[in-house]
């Protein structure tokens, strides 16, 4: 296959964006939040764990513990006995309450709004920040997560396994009052038609523009 060109790479991104935008208009963060601090601590329990158990486990959380003050100053093990289902508990509990810790001691309450300031929170890395940013506050970021990073290696849009470096390449190619919403589209494609084991090829709206099948290379990526 002769290697694409940086313009025809830009375009074939262009059209997917296009098609993307047409096929799933309304696709939106699926994790549910009244907060930009419900939506940070629903971001980290998301790790490892469907946004549909997530939502069931922070309805029970968000009752008694849905602002950073209640959250800071509950102890471990009434948090773990909730979140358990979410798996890796433990951890979780670890980074939620640290993340709520450092919200009340350095922020007086209340979620910061840059990159910088959100990845400073114990608990909080580059994809969590992106998330809180373009879902809470209106400020584009692009979290790449396994759908994310799965759906653009199959269209060879990136080659690599880093998700800051493919964030990076993908900053290039879209423009970047989109970031959010084709974030969620790209989530949202992963999810219904591009799944890593079983990947719906033949229904895919994305066909004409993704390599993937023509390589022969129906593998898990």
């Amino acid at each position: 296959m002769p290697r694409e060109s940086r313009a025809a790479r830009a375009e074939r991104a262009h059209r997917i964006q296009e098609i993307l935008a047409r096929t799933y208009p309304d696709a939106d963060c699926a994790l549910r939040y009244d907060t930009p601090f419900q939506l940070l601590i629903a971001t980290i329990l998301s790790a490892q764990c469907t946004d549909q158990k997530v939502n069931e486990v922070t309805a029970v959380l968000f009752r008694d513990h849905g602002a950073a003050p209640a959250l800071a100053d509950a102890s471990p093990e009434t948090i773990e006995a909730i979140i358990r289902p979410t798996g890796f508990y433990r951890q979780k509990t670890k980074s939620i309450l640290a993340t709520a810790r450092d919200i009340v001691e350095r922020f007086d309450g209340t979620v910061p709004k840059t990159l910088e300031e959100l990845t400073s929170l114990r608990g909080v890395a580059r994809k969590t920040a992106n998330v809180v940013l373009g879902n809470a506050f209106g400020i584009p970021g692009l979290p790449v997560d396994t759908h994310m990073k799965r759906v653009h290696q199959r269209l060879d849009l990136t080659t690599a396994e880093d998700p800051v470096e493919i964030e990076q390449q993908l900053m290039q190619l879209v423009p970047e009052p989109e970031w959010t919403v084709y974030t969620h589209r790209v989530i949202h494609h992963g999810r219904v038609c591009c799944d890593a084991k079983r990947p719906q090829c033949d229904l895919c709206p994305l066909g004409a523009e993704c390599p993937w099948p023509r390589r022969g290379a129906r593998r898990q990526t």
